[in-house]
């Protein structure tokens, strides 16, 4: 994070922003920056790539399901724009230590003995570690004791959109994204890397049976943990599938007005306001 801390004030707050007197590297100016610097790139990556994904990759046919929530868009958008900023404050603690020096983050290849075998094997470190304790952290979530205070506003989309990506309980939404931040500070990282596949088809049954596929990038732990489930639509029986066969039953009905009441994921399906 201090490469962008540099760049930040060396274009635009050193020269416009703060004041001559103001030395680079005190720590409540490098504070408020990271606060600043944090909010604005992520509500920048946070639309940016949703909105690419909602219009070219998500397919607007879930948008007819019968859990797909009413103004369900706008909402999830509302959530993140809302909660972004009381997960940016630990986050930003946790920067300002790496810009201090404290993290384990390093600049050339030649700082460590292997040079770049190292390099490649902290990449595979850096996959493992994160997505196992994200494995563990979201499943912990789902504990009874936590879930309803903590995760359960995540889950209010049973069919979620790209836009839903960061629509949870701020503090949910840090402790998910802390294997990131901590990594660093346990094993050294080269500062350039920091930024089976567990895919959109694995989360989206997530939220509708709730106690499976967890995991960030990899099915490993879900199958170590027992809670692996493979994706409903690779099956032909996902939501997509569902609103599919709902729009022929519809058209080859005489007389079909409204939704009929069917069984799907073992539960009542409702149209849900």
């Amino acid at each position: 994070m201090d490469l962008v801390l540099s760049i930040a004030d060396y274009y635009v707050f050193t020269p416009y922003i703060y004041p001559a007197t103001w030395p680079e590297d005190n720590i409540f100016r490098q504070a408020i920056t990271l606060l600043i610097v944090t909010n604005l790139g992520a509500l920048i990556l946070y639309f940016f790539f949703a909105t690419l994904s909602y219009y070219f990759v998500y397919d607007h046919l879930l948008m007819k399901h019968p859990q797909f929530l009413k103004n369900q868009v706008s909402r999830e958008i509302a959530h993140s724009v809302q909660s972004m900023p009381w997960m940016s404050i630990p986050t930003v603690l946790l920067f300002l230590l790496e810009v201090r020096g404290y993290s384990r983050l390093y600049d050339g290849i030649g700082e460590f003995p292997y040079g770049w075998f190292q390099l490649a094997a902290s990449v595979l470190s850096f996959l493992f570690f994160t997505d196992m304790l994200i494995y563990w952290i979201h499943r912990g979530l789902h504990h009874r004791l936590v879930y309803k205070r903590l995760h359960k506003p995540h889950h209010v989309w049973k069919i979620p959109t790209p836009f839903a990506s960061h629509a949870f309980h701020p503090l949910d939404g840090f402790l998910q994204s802390l294997p990131y931040h901590i990594y660093p500070f346990i094993f050294p990282l080269h500062k350039l890397l920091k930024p089976f596949i567990n895919g959109s088809a694995h989360h989206t049954d997530h939220h509708m049976l709730f106690d499976y596929n967890y995991g960030q990038y990899f099915t490993l732990w879900d199958r170590i943990g027992g809670s692996f489930r493979n994706p409903s639509s690779f099956e032909g029986t996902g939501p997509l599938n569902y609103v599919k066969k709902m729009a022929e039953e519809k058209h080859n009905s005489l007389g079909g007005n409204g939704y009929k009441n069917e069984e799907l994921f073992n539960g009542e399906c409702t149209k849900t306001e």
